[in-house]
């Protein structure tokens, strides 16, 4: 149970929440949605919450067990395989070794003591092994990290081989496989998730879904998959980003979106009537104020029309929007960017090779392919961000690149806002990239925030922004609609489909396909081309 008290939430100077009171908690079989615009403070306040942050002010009191999934999760040591991570959860990895360790010594020792030692200490850890489920703790995380896309090759694999869509859900593997006791996830854990579905599959979301309809334990999950929170919650949080508080619905998403929409017809019926009562008012007040024996009567009828506007509630300010454009292509040749033979293994483990392909100016193509084939990896050496294993990538007349990471690599989490524009464009004038943040939606006290106390939204807004001040005439994008709400979605497709340089795209995201309007498809991890077709949307969803 996670229960917090007069809870404030700020970044830098700027108030993200206040809630007095015990209003945000959570217990047994709550199944909540926390929703609310990019900048909201959804993932700031879930940290809080998760014991991963300091609240301005009030308390949180957790008891009872904790699973939390970020939405950028930093491993520690990325020499381990996707299998032992996953088997941590519950202390199996390190059983596991020691057991095997003990099987060899059992094995191989010659002196008659020694193996009864090995014996001896197999026997206890072997018991230890059985009191956490043992083989059928191990089958069950087998089958949750199959059920989230992540085949026995991957899970043999050391996470930094894997790509950062594999390693995240090798992480909600984990924290799922903590909370199941077998039964499909009927425990009293109390789960955290930020944006679970990112990087999964058609059918790794709905083995999602059904998971955590399934879970006894508490829930809070951000998420812009709306079908995931009208299947799951029952009940709301919606950070207000205008009046900085949290509202509590407790009801379906569904219920919770029409009580919305009436409490908003209510608001614009009662200011109406408000303000044409006071506007009769303040027009009889104008006419009594041209006599000095009336100009008391006039003021008190102004004050009055001014309570009167005050005592209502206040229509919902438009949401701000980040005016998305990419940039204006610098000049180049007609084929700026060229790769051949591309080739890439960590160690012995090939990723693809031999790949071809040929980016002419104002191209654009959708790389495409099952988790774990490439698509991260042959962008991030596109952008110079890898070394290659072999082959050659040769820039034509005049190419600027700019990349935009899905794990958001292109910021520095530890320099400012400001720091980070100013670091993408180094000669632009102050004033321009002030009023490029600003389209941006960071001004004033933002720009000193550092950028890892960000939300994933706007890391996202922040790196579109690096983007735009580049003059880049070749844009990698790497899922590029990630953590965005509807709104700031629209806003990178539209700016994808006026984008006059080449695009190179890795995208789950249909949506985000049919905006680029692509030529091509390159499939990994054969590096096979092919002309678009409309059949390649589903298989993007697939993939």
């Amino acid at each position: 149970m996670i229960t917090a008290t007069d809870l404030e939430v700020r970044a830098g100077v700027r108030t993200l929440l206040t809630a007095p009171g015990s209003a945000l908690r959570v217990q047994s079989g709550d199944r909540i949605g926390l929703v609310g615009r990019n900048g909201a403070g959804k993932t700031t306040t879930l940290r809080i919450l998760a014991g991963e942050g300091e609240p301005y002010a009030g308390k949180v009191i957790r008891s009872g067990d904790l699973g939390y999934l970020p939405q950028d999760p930093k491993e520690g040591n990325l020499d381990v395989l996707g299998r032992d991570r996953v088997l941590s959860a519950r202390g199996l990895d390190t059983l596991l070794r020691d057991m095997e360790k003990q099987q060899a010594l059992m094995a191989e020792v010659a002196d008659e003591s020694a193996r009864d030692r090995a014996i001896r200490k197999y026997g206890q850890l072997e018991d230890r092994f059985s009191a956490l489920g043992g083989y059928v703790a191990e089958s069950e995380a087998a089958r949750i990290c199959s059920s989230l896309g992540l085949p026995d090759r991957v899970m043999s694999q050391q996470l930094r081989t894997l790509s950062g869509g594999q390693r995240r859900r090798i992480e909600l593997a984990r924290i799922l496989f903590a909370a199941s006791d077998g039964s499909g996830g009927k425990s009293d854990t109390v789960l955290l998730l930020d944006e679970p579905t990112n990087h999964l599959d058609a059918d790794s979301i709905t083995w999602l879904r059904g998971f955590l309809q399934n879970h006894d334990g508490g829930l809070i999950v951000i998420s812009h998959d709306v079908d995931l929170l009208a299947d799951v919650v029952n009940k709301v949080w919606f950070l207000d980003a205008v009046r900085g508080e949290a509202d509590i619905y407790n009801m379906t998403w569904q219920k919770y979106l029409d009580a919305r929409a009436t409490d908003e017809q209510r608001r614009r019926r009662e200011r109406a009537n408000a303000e044409k009562k006071a506007g009769a008012l303040k027009v009889q007040a104008a006419k009594m104020g041209a006599k000095a024996t009336k100009a008391v009567a006039a003021q008190n009828m102004l004050k009055r029309a001014e309570r009167m506007l005050s005592e209502v509630d206040e229509i919902r300010v438009s949401d701000r929007v980040a005016k998305i454009r990419f940039p204006e292509p610098a000049a180049c040749g007609k084929t700026p960017l060229m790769a051949k033979n591309l080739t890439k293994m960590y160690g012995s483990l090939e990723i693809f090779a031999g790949v071809d392909l040929a980016i002419d100016r104002g191209s654009r193509v959708v790389v495409l392919g099952l988790n774990g084939a490439g698509k991260t990896t042959l962008l991030r050496l596109l952008a110079g961000a890898e070394q290659l294993t072999a082959g050659a990538i040769e820039p034509g007349h005049g190419l600027k690149v700019g990349y935009f990471a899905q794990e958001h690599d292109t910021l520095d989490d530890h320099a400012t806002v400001w720091e980070n524009i100013r670091y993408a464009a180094p000669d632009a004038g102050e004033q321009n990239l002030r009023s490029l943040l600003g389209a941006f939606m960071f001004s004033g006290p933002q720009l000193d925030q550092p950028a890892g106390t960000l939300s994933g939204g706007e890391k996202t807004r922040l790196a579109l922004a690096g983007l735009v001040s580049s003059a880049a005439n070749v844009l990698l994008l790497d899922e590029p609609t990630n953590n965005l709400d509807p709104i700031s979605r629209e806003q990178v497709l539209d700016a994808l489909r006026s984008y006059a340089g080449a695009v190179v795209l890795v995208t789950h995201d249909p949506g985000a396909a049919e905006a680029l309007n692509p030529e091509r498809v390159i499939m990994l991890p054969d590096g096979t081309e092919d002309h678009w077709s409309q059949d390649y949307l589903e298989l993007i969803q697939l993939a």
